[in-house]
Order: structure tokens, then C-alpha cells, then sequence
């Protein structure tokens, strides 16, 4: 594509736009990475985004052009009349067919509805400046603004013109991971204790699970670039989706990354898509054949899928699911899996995330009960942990991935949480082994090596 092509695609697109439109301009270039290629994109409010998801869907984006931040119990329909009203008001200059064509809302929801104590919004949307997708052979930039004083429709088309070829010019940047100086096993005896406390509850016929989480702190030798994280991601973890959130005007070195194995729902021409997973063993010996005899993980796996095929049913649709689950390689975990799928055309995206989120995976049963129960028992906010975290496109398909694998990166400090679904049968040791075995391959899956002279984290 020419310039001259460029700006006339710009001028068409300008003619077409209203008063509240937003224009978004994009541009084939050759195939690149969109991961490395990130620090090249034009950098504006400090937004950066990340979607390196399976099979082989990868994008990148900075910049807000417009945005949302809200808490409170109606944050998915208000979220959702912003997803409708800011696509609708997008005027696009090229063709749309592909997915890597298309501009995204992206957005990430808190656990719980209100703003934790560590400041999460219940929920945040962001419209980027600037998209870089890749699938397979096909490799597009977008560019997307409000035109008016100094942004016209010939400033878009050079801004577009010029950040293109500066991607052409990106290298990959040397990969560079830190040493493990200090960790934290503080969160053995509270854990352990919470642990007994819902397992009262259970007998007591209170509650049916309940997903207990906890947290490690880790102390690294250096900062910490979160791309360097995602690129050991996609080594260790090829089946799930690795992504990058690092909020607009939020510290510079806060970020959270993780590779979620989950999917809370994904939509696309109208199928959607979801994913029963519970149920975890290590991988490798007999692993595998005792995941599927365990009475006590099938049980909470059941409970699982059986709940997400009541909140689809509550909406009038019509799931599928199979009978009996399989299992689901993520890395040096395995889970009991099982693919649940119906025809949503006509439905919301963000109304069926309502419905579903927390699912049994990540909260326990019943829901109410059970939340109520976390923020009692569970002595640090969830913030994004365990929350859908995803995108929606302007044909609104959508993917929205459950933030589980993952850690918050402040500077040289990174939270790694992890949790055990606490049912019937459970044991405070059993439970305890299990987070402590997701706590540490989530650090061999960043690919963090501890220092010979590993020190406690106090505090």
C-alpha cells in the first residue's frame, strides 16, 4: 500500500465519521512478532496490553483513546452499554474481514465489584491508539483517534505511515531474566487454617466448595520487563493464552502478566464456547491415571461444569457439554477439562460474562455464600486474580480468559497467587501441596532461577 492510498482510505473514513465518532485507520504490513515489537509502538498514558493467544492469535496495543473505570454492582451492564456505544461510533477505513482487521475494546474486571484495597476498579475498558495483530501470514497495525484540532484524517495517515516503518526496523530485545533473591512462605498457617474453617462449613452442609487462594511474595535481583516474562510463557505454556495487562495511569513497572489455562467464555459468529476446568495434578508418572480416579476431584469438577450449564440455561440458551471430561496439558499441570459449547446468537457478551462469572473454579458454592466467605477468610484483596480479563472486536466476538497463572510485577517485587476448590473430602495438607506446587511451577514457568544465597521475605 502506498501512501498516497493510505490517505485517501484517511479522508474517506474522515467524510463518513460523526460529531462522537472515532476513526480507525490500518495498515498490512509484514509479518513480525507482535510481542517484541511492543516497546516500538507509540507509547501514550502508560496503557499497555498484551493478547499472545492460542492458536497463534497475538496482539499488542498502547495508548487510550477512550476508556472506562467503574465499581459497583451494575458494572457489566454499564460496561456493556460502553462496549455498544463505542463500537458503534467507529468508523473503519478498511476492510474488517480477518480477526487481526478488526479493533478491540480490551478490559479487565476486578474479582469482587467494588475497588479492592490495592485500588482495582471493578472494572476498566480501554479503546488503544494502537493495535498490532498477528495471525499466521496476516500482520495489520491500526491506529484509531477522535479527529479534531490538530488530528486530521492526513496526521493519522503519517502517524500510520511512519510507526509502520518503524516496525519494520524492531529487533528482538536480548531476553534477560532476573534471580529469585528472597520468598515468602508466610501464607502456610493462615492457609491452612482457612482451609479447616471451610471444611466445617462443608460438613455442616453451608457451603459445597469453596476456592481458596493465597499469595507469595517474591523478592527478584533486578526489575522485571513483563515482555521477558511473557516470552518464557510461550515456551512453557503453548496451550494457554499469555497476557499482559498494565492498567492506564497506573505505576510504571506495575503489570500483571500470567498464561490462564481458562476460558470463561469465548464468542465468535455467535458459538460460544467455555471451559469446566477443575481438578489439578503434576504432570509426569501416574499423574494422570490418579486425576481421573480421584472421587474428590471429579466431584469438583461436576460441580463445576454443572453450574455453568445452569447460568447458560438461566439465559435461555441451550449448552452442550460431554459426559464425562478429559484432560488438559498446561504446562507441568494437568486438569480435568471439560468443553461446553451453545448458539448464542442475540446475547450480550458481557451479559453472559455476568451470568457466569465467578464460576465454581474460582469461588466455590453456592456463589453468594461463597463470596461472602472469601472476603472473610481470605486476608488480601483478590484484585484481578481469578476475574475476567479479555477483548471484545467490532463484530463482537469476544475472548475472555479467567486471570488465574498469574502475577502482579511491581518493579523487583512479584506477587504470585494461586488457589485449591476446597470440597468434601479435602485436606488441609492435600490443599496446601496443591497451591505449593502451582506456586512453583508458576515460578519455573517464568523462568525466575533462585540465587544460591535464597533469603526469607519478611514482612
Amino acid at each position: 500500500m502506498s501512501f498516497g492510498s493510505l490517505l485517501t482510505m484517511a479522508q474517506e473514513g474522515a467524510q463518513r465519521l460523526g460529531e462522537e465518532g472515532v476513526l480507525c485507520l490500518g495498515v498490512p504490513i509484514a509479518p513480525l512478532d507482535p510481542l517484541p515489537a511492543l516497546p516500538k509502538l507509540s507509547q501514550h498514558n502508560d496503557f499497555t496490553w498484551i493478547w499472545d493467544g492460542w492458536p497463534g492469535l497475538t496482539l499488542a496495543a498502547t495508548g487510550v483513546e477512550q476508556s472506562l473505570e467503574l465499581s459497583g454492582p451494575r458494572r457489566f451492564a454499564l460496561a456493556q452499554r460502553f462496549v455498544d456505544t463505542s463500537l458503534s461510533r467507529l468508523v473503519c477505513s478498511h476492510p474488517v474481514g480477518h480477526a487481526v482487521q478488526r479493533p478491540r475494546l480490551v478490559l479487565a474486571f476486578s474479582f469482587f465489584g467494588h475497588a479492592d484495597g490495592d485500588g482495582v476498579p471493578g472494572v476498566t475498558i480501554v479503546l488503544p491508539r494502537w493495535q498490532l495483530g498477528r495471525q499466521g501470514c496476516h500482520c495489520w497495525l491500526l491506529h484509531q483517534r477522535s479527529l479534531g484540532g490538530t488530528v486530521t484524517a492526513r496526521s493519522m495517515a503519517e502517524a500510520l505511515w511512519e510507526q509502520a516503518q518503524a516496525l519494520r526496523q524492531s529487533p528482538p530485545p536480548p531476553l534477560c531474566l532476573p534471580r529469585l533473591v528472597a520468598s515468602s512462605d508466610s501464607w502456610h498457617q493462615p492457609f491452612q487454617s482457612s482451609v479447616k474453617q471451610a471444611l466445617e462449613l462443608i460438613n455442616n452442609g453451608e457451603l459445597c466448595k469453596l476456592v481458596l487462594a493465597a499469595q507469595q511474595e517474591l523478592l527478584l535481583s533486578n526489575p522485571l520487563n513483563p515482555i521477558e516474562l511473557l516470552r518464557s510463557l510461550r515456551r512453557h505454556q503453548p496451550g494457554s493464552c499469555r497476557f499482559l495487562w498494565h492498567p492506564p495511569n497506573s505505576q510504571e513497572s506495575n503489570a500483571v502478566v500470567g498464561a490462564s489455562p481458562e476460558r470463561l467464555l469465548e464468542l465468535r459468529s455467535g458459538r460460544l464456547r467455555c471451559d469446566g476446568l477443575a481438578g489439578t495434578a503434576a504432570v509426569g508418572g501416574d499423574g494422570a491415571e490418579q486425576l481421573l480416579r480421584s472421587n474428590k476431584n471429579r466431584h469438583e469438577h461436576e460441580l463445576v461444569v454443572n453450574a455453568i450449564v445452569r447460568s447458560l440455561q438461566s439465559r435461555g440458551l441451550n449448552p452442550r457439554r460431554r459426559t464425562s471430561p478429559r484432560l488438559a496439558r498446561h504446562g507441568n499441570l494437568m486438569h480435568l477439562h471439560t468443553l461446553i459449547q451453545t448458539h448464542a446468537h442475540g446475547h450480550r457478551v458481557l451479559d453472559l460474562a455476568e451470568a457466569l462469572h465467578p464460576t465454581p473454579a474460582v469461588a466455590g458454592l453456592p456463589r453468594r455464600e461463597a463470596l461472602a466467605w472469601l472476603r472473610s477468610l481470605e486476608g488480601f484483596p483478590r484484585g484481578y486474580y481469578g476475574a475476567p480479563l479479555g477483548w471484545i472486536d467490532l463484530c463482537r466476538d469476544a475472548d475472555l480468559r479467567v486471570a488465574i497463572r498469574c502475577g502482579q510485577l511491581q518493579g523487583q517485587h512479584l506477587t504470585l497467587t494461586a488457589g485449591a476448590g476446597i470440597v468434601m473430602g479435602s485436606s488441609p495438607g492435600r490443599e496446601q501441596k496443591e497451591v505449593e506446587l502451582k506456586l512453583s511451577v508458576l515460578q519455573q514457568q517464568f523462568a525466575i532461577t533462585r540465587d544460591a544465597r535464597l533469603q526469607p521475605l519478611k514482612g
